[in-house]
Order: C-alpha cells, then structure tokens, then sequence
C-alpha cells in the first residue's frame, strides 16, 4: 500500500473512530442545535436512553468533545456545550445529512 493510501486510511478509521456508532453524530447534532442539559439533548434525539446519552457525553468529555459545567443550585444544574474542536465537525454533519437526503430520494425512485 502507497504511503498516501496508507495515511488516508488511517485517517478515515480516526474519523469513523469519532463517529463512533448510532449515537455520537446525533448528540453534536443536539448540542450544535442549542440543547444544553440532558433531557433537552435526551428528548431531541428519539431512541437514546438515558444510560446510553450518559456514557457517550462522558467518553466525549474525555474526548475534548463537550465540557460539562456543573451549577451549584438547588437541584444542582448540568449542561454540556460542544468545544470549539467538535464545532468542527459541523461541515461534515451537514454534508452527511445533504448526502442522506440525496441517498433516500436515490432509493426510494420508483
């Protein structure tokens, strides 16, 4: 394998690596979209439960995806904000959602 091939490839399994399942892509969706606290992401994503939402903000917490800020209220405040680095992942979310719309009107021609 050519070096470039070679580079591209590992590329690519790093981003599908960031995807990283069903899950990932719809929850920065939810952030970019303006849903801060966990059932506003919960709810805007039908599907998720809620011990799934938790475990994938955490792995992107430690992934410098989101930063969690918690509030010292009564009852305690959480919110999750997308980091400047996973903002940039937006481009590629809107091209996969320009390529889905294309791809079910491909599929489903009659």
């Amino acid at each position: 394998m050519k070096r470039d091939q070679a580079e591209e490839l590992k590329a690519l399994q790093d981003t599908l690596y960031f995807i990283g399942g069903k899950w990932r892509v719809p929850i920065i969706n939810s952030l970019c979209n303006g849903n801060r606290r966990f059932r506003e992401i919960e709810r805007s994503i039908p599907g998720i439960t809620t011990r799934m939402l938790s475990r994938e903000l955490k792995e992107m917490e430690l992934n410098k995806l989101v930063v969690r800020t918690v509030y010292d209220d009564t009852p305690v405040l959480v919110t999750y904000e997308p980091t400047p680095y996973c903002r940039t992942f937006g481009n590629i979310i809107q091209e996969m959602i320009n390529w889905g719309r294309s791809h079910r009107k491909m599929v489903t021609k009659k």
